[in-house]
This record gives structure tokens, C-alpha cells and sequence, in this order.
């Protein structure tokens, strides 16, 4: 079974140095990873802020990013948010193609 999907992004994120991170990878979603967004108490003033936890939490690599923290997340263009939100949607079949 394949729980690793590899994603390129439209346009990247470009960190503060100035490199941009377009490839990365993303696994499959565990039902912990929706849970414990539930618990932050930024999704608690902003439900939509879970969104940012919960890619941040299956986004295994972005580029040469060491880690996907929702700082990264947050630091997205939006077309490339709207983007991963599909994939994380289309992997998980939460959507029907």
C-alpha cells in the first residue's frame, strides 16, 4: 500500500534566504493527525486554522527544508495552500475524482 505521495507545488515556497521549495512529499493521513489540531488553542479561535496543523503534520518534505512547520505552512502562497488542501484531499479519498 502507498502512504508517501509525491507533490509539486505551482509556486513554492520561498524561504527567508531566498530558496525556493516546490517538491515535497506527503503521506498518508492517520486519524491522530485530525484529532490533535482539536487540542491547539489557535484552532479553538480560528477552526480554520487546523488546516495549517494538519498539512504541517503530513507534509514529510518540502524541498530542503529540514522540517514543515506551521510556520511554513503559513508561509505559503495561497494558490499553493488551495493546491495541497486538494492533494491531502484526493490522497486520503476524501474526494470524488
Amino acid at each position: 500500500m502507498q502512504v508517501d505521495f509525491e507533490f509539486e507545488l505551482p509556486k513554492g515556497y520561498l524561504d527567508a534566504e531566498g530558496n525556493l521549495h516546490r517538491k515535497g512529499v506527503m503521506r498518508l493521513s492517520r486519524a491522530i493527525d485530525e484529532i490533535v489540531p482539536l487540542r491547539d488553542p489557535r484552532v479553538k479561535s480560528n477552526p480554520a486554522y487546523a488546516t495549517v496543523i494538519i498539512l504541517s503534520r503530513v507534509i514529510t518534505k518540502l524541498g530542503a527544508l529540514e522540517e514543515v512547520s506551521p510556520i511554513v505552512v503559513e508561509g505559503l502562497f495561497a494558490c499553493d495552500l488551495s493546491y495541497l488542501q486538494k492533494f491531502y484531499r484526493q490522497i486520503n479519498e476524501l474526494e470524488i475524482p
